[in-house]
């Protein structure tokens, strides 16, 4: 397994992340649990501010919420000089807890309902990205009721097909999400979106997918946006001054992916707009990108403790952990491949190939398929590596599982940001009909 972040093998010979050893880490809080490392957050989000908003002119970045979102996440992002975007009225309502600040949170969301676009407008979320025009109507209406102008931006759909998984594919024509280009109905949208009242359009958003190796992708979407951004002031005279080309950068999670740096992702995006506005006669607008898994994806780690254990002969070794598909379903979702060690052994040379499976009453429950480890035995705890990004986020109680406590390690304390569920509050919001009571 590679290791990310102040991940390292301690002198005891156990896992260590943020100077706490996992064997200790799993005594206290139990398994499964989400380990999160702070020092590796803030050092990517220094990162990020560097090459983009330091190395570039009149550049934001916001973190992706949906990868990881807890009122501690948000204090983190804020504190290092991000903004935030959520697509929900929970990680809206989420962020506000945490006190970010509102004029620097971006509102996505393919279906948003009129109670999520009121609370927006309501709280003064700085940006509001319109993916359609239903809901287009309803903000322009809810925004006359309430006496607003509101900032948006409209989410066109580009027409580029990422080489990623097909599930996270945004960008293509064939897509849930936003105004397709290729077919005018960009053009109606804009037109539209121009002529309500309470609209102020400030520019355009694009998102052409996740996990992204390939900076080409990007290279494109901004040639593309640029031309259209052009296209634009050339037929209605208005002059956008954004352009949020999203986020999707993607990271290492097992043997075979080859991220590129955050660095090169940098230039690969001003050299983009560089040759696009000067092709096209425009000037350069403020640039947004959106990253949320590469913030926090290998900052965090899950350990389990081995229960079962099946062997058959000639076939294949099944080591079963106390968790699975409820605290990370991207494997079942969309064939996600890990890596992992024992974190009580991770020094131990390899003997036997095993797949690791999940606890929950499904075949498809597998977390990896044919993982070399160490001779496995009930009790080892496994250590699976870049598990901060959607897996929490994802988690769900199938099977009547509580969901693990997520904790935040940094020089060697550990503090817990999100609790244990209990098997009482399994049972929080269940209500039992007077007729079915004893």
């Amino acid at each position: 397994m590679r290791l990310h972040g102040t991940q390292v093998v301690n002198r005891q010979g156990h896992l260590e992340i943020g100077g706490c050893d996992t064997v200790e880490l799993a005594k206290q809080f139990g398994t499964p649990l989400y380990v999160v490392d702070e020092v590796h957050i803030r050092k990517i989000c220094k990162e990020y501010h560097s090459y983009f908003v330091k190395g570039m002119d009149n550049t934001e970045v916001i973190y992706a919420s949906k990868a990881f979102s807890t009122l501690a996440m948000c204090r983190i992002i804020e504190e290092e000089g991000l903004g935030l975007d959520v697509v929900s009225g929970g990680e809206l309502y989420t962020a506000l807890q945490a006190d970010f600040s509102p004029e620097h949170i971006y509102f996505h969301g393919n279906n948003k309902s009129r109670e999520e676009l009121s609370m927006a407008i309501k709280s003064g979320v700085g940006r509001i990205v319109i993916d359609n025009f239903g809901e287009m109507s309803v903000l322009n209406d809810l925004a006359k009721e309430l006496n607003q102008q509101v900032r948006v931006l409209l989410r066109i759909t580009p027409g580029i097909e990422a080489h990623t998984h097909e599930y996270i594919q945004t960008g293509q024509i064939d897509s849930k999400f936003g105004f397709t280009l290729s077919d005018g109905t960009a053009d109606r949208a804009f037109d539209l979106a121009l002529a309500s009242s309470n609209l102020e359009v400030k520019g355009l958003h694009a998102h052409i997918g996740s996990q992204i190796f390939e900076l080409a992708s990007f290279k494109n979407e901004v040639k593309i946006m640029i031309k259209y951004m052009a296209d634009i002031y050339g037929r209605t005279n208005c002059l956008l001054e954004e352009l949020n080309i999203g986020g999707g950068f993607g990271i290492y999670y097992a043997s075979g992916d080859e991220p590129a740096k955050i660095a090169d992702y940098a230039k690969v995006v001003e050299a983009a707009l560089e040759d696009g506005c000067k092709s096209h006669n425009f000037p350069r607008p403020k640039i947004i990108i959106e990253p949320g898994r590469s913030i926090v994806g290998t900052a965090g780690i899950t350990l389990y403790t081995i229960g079962s254990i099946k062997e058959i002969p000639g076939v294949r070794k099944y080591v079963a952990v106390d968790g699975g598909m409820t605290d990370n379903p991207r494997p079942s979702l969309y064939q996600a491949r890990y890596e992992a060690i024992l974190a009580n052994r991770p020094q131990e040379a390899v003997s036997e190939s095993v797949s690791v499976a999940g606890k929950c009453c499904e075949s498809g429950d597998m977390l990896i398929w044919d993982i070399d480890l160490p001779k496995v035995t009930a009790g080892d705890l496994l250590a699976v590596s870049a598990t901060g990004a959607y897996n929490y986020s994802m988690s769900s109680n199938y099977n009547r599982l509580p969901r693990p406590a997520v904790i935040l390690v940094k020089d060697g304390q550990a503090d817990i940001i999100v609790r244990q569920e209990t098997y009482s509050d399994l049972l929080r919001n269940d209500v039992l009909p007077d007729h079915l009571k004893r």
